[in-house]
């Protein structure tokens, strides 16, 4: 695969994911609805390959634009969106 800018992103109700040609899931962002509006970013999951590049910045915004669409708040138990989410929130 090439760059993780090209990566189309396939998005559920509460998980967003990219796949491989092969179907080798690259990326994913589970963020349930724990209470009606809250959601919680749970797990994110990046291949190996993909790890320092802009792959996991992009799949939290397109999370947090998911659940903003929804009218949603949100919190995070996945420690690289808590991270992301305390410094650019």
């Amino acid at each position: 695969m090439s760059h993780a800018d090209e990566l189309t992103f396939i998005t559920l109700p509460h998980s967003i994911y990219s796949k491989d040609e092969n179907g080798r899931i690259l990326c994913e962002i589970t963020f349930p609805e724990r209470e009606p509006g809250r959601y919680c970013i749970e797990r994110m999951y990046v291949a190996e390959e993909y790890i320092g590049t802009e792959l996991p910045e992009r799949l939290i915004r397109a999370a947090l634009e998911q659940i903003a669409g929804e009218g949603g708040t949100v919190t995070a138990e996945d420690p690289y969106a808590k991270m992301f989410m305390s410094k650019k929130m």
